[in-house]
C-alpha cells in the first residue's frame, strides 16, 4: 500500500445453486486456483476463502456451498454452511446461471435473503454461453437490483465486478497480510485437490459420497513436504473402484493430485494415497470438524 493512504476492506460471501460458477469466480478473482472445480455438482462442501489485496484496498471473498434441497445429512449441512456465511459479511454476491436464467429457485433465494434485510449484487455467469434474452433479468422482483454480467471462465465482466467491491469497501484496517491468499491451511488445500483430481478422473464412476483427509504433513530438510492422505469412502466396492486394476487408478490419481498440489501450492510433494472404508463417515462429527461444518 502507499504510503499515506487509508486502508479499505469489504468481507464478500457468494451464493447460488450448486454449478452456478462460484468457485470459478472466486479464483479469476484471487487470480490463483484457491477452490477446486469439477463437472460434478456440490463440489463445493464449506467455505473457501480468498483475500484480494490491491493498493489500499483488502476484498475477503467466501466461495459456499450451492443452495438446493438437501436430504442427506451432509447434503443439509452444506446448505446450513451457505446460509450462514452470509452473516455480518459487508456485500453478498448471488450467482446466476445464465444458461437456465433467473429461475423459481433463484426467486426463493432472492427473496429470502431481502427478509434478511440483504440486497445482493445479482450477477449473471456464464453470459459467453447464453443468449441473454434467458437470462431473466427483466423479471419485475429484481427491477431494483445491481446487474453485472461475466463470463468467470474467460474473465469478462469479472474486472468491472472487483471495481464494484472495491468501491463499496469501507474504509478499516485490513483483516490479513497484504501477500495472503487464503486463510485455509495447506494440509486443507492439498486434500481438495486430491478429491478434485477423484472427481476428474473418474467422473461419473465415482459416488459422490467420499472425502479426502490430510492425516499427516511433513516438511522435510530439502524443503519438500511428504503428505499422507486417506481417501475415505462408504463401501468396499467403492475402495476397489479406486485402487483399480493392480492399483493403477488410484497410482494415476496420486500422480495427477502431486502434480496440482506442487503447481497450486508451490511446494515439493511427495504424496502417499490411502483408501479406507467408513460406513458411517458421513455421520461422524469429526468428519464435518475438519471440513468446517456442523453435523447438526
Amino acid at each position: 500500500m502507499l504510503s499515506g493512504m487509508k486502508q479499505k476492506c469489504s468481507t464478500i460471501c457468494i451464493i447460488g445453486k450448486p454449478n452456478a460458477g462460484k468457485s470459478t469466480l472466486l479464483n479469476y478473482l484471487i487470480g490463483q486456483k484457491i477452490a477446486i472445480v469439477t463437472p460434478k455438482v456440490q463440489t463445493t462442501r464449506s467455505t473457501i476463502t480468498g483475500i484480494i489485496t490491491d493498493v489500499d484496498t483488502q476484498l475477503i471473498v467466501n466461495d459456499t456451498p450451492g443452495i438446493f434441497s438437501p436430504k442427506k445429512r451432509l447434503e443439509k449441512a452444506m446448505v446450513r454452511c451457505a446460509w450462514s456465511s452470509i452473516s455480518g459479511v459487508d456485500q453478498v454476491i448471488l450467482l446466476v446461471d445464465s444458461i437456465t436464467g433467473f429461475t423459481d429457485d433463484i426467486l426463493l433465494i432472492w427473496e429470502r435473503l431481502k427478509e434478511k434485510g440483504i440486497k445482493p449484487i445479482l450477477v449473471f455467469n456464464k453470459v459467453d454461453k447464453a443468449p441473454i434474452i434467458l437470462y431473466g433479468a427483466d423479471n419485475p422482483a429484481i427491477s431494483d437490483a445491481t446487474i453485472i454480467y461475466i463470463s468467470a471462465i474467460k474473465g469478462d465482466g469479472v474486472r468491472e465486478l472487483k471495481a464494484y467491491l472495491t468501491k463499496h469497501a469501507k474504509e478499516g484496517p485490513w483483516l490479513y497480510a497484504e501477500d495472503d491468499m487464503t486463510n485455509l491451511p495447506m494440509r486443507f488445500l492439498a486434500s481438495e485437490i486430491t478429491r478434485e483430481q477423484l472427481f476428474m478422473n473418474m467422473q461419473e464412476e465415482l459416488p459422490y459420497n467420499l472425502t479426502v483427509e490430510t492425516e499427516s504433513w511433513e516438511n522435510k530438510p530439502d524443503g519438500s513436504a511428504k503428505i499422507n492422505q486417506v481417501i475415505i469412502v462408504s463401501k468396499q466396492n467403492y475402495k476397489s473402484m479406486i485402487l483399480g486394476n493392480k492399483g493403477a487408478m488410484i497410482k494415476k490419481i496420486g500422480m495427477r493430485a502431486r502434480a496440482e498440489i506442487e503447481k497450486d501450492l508451490g511446494i515439493k510433494a511427495h504424496l502417499f494415497l490411502f483408501v479406507k472404508v467408513r460406513e458411517d463417515w458421513d455421520q461422524n462429527p469429526a468428519s464435518y470438524d475438519y471440513l468446517g461444518l456442523t453435523l447438526e
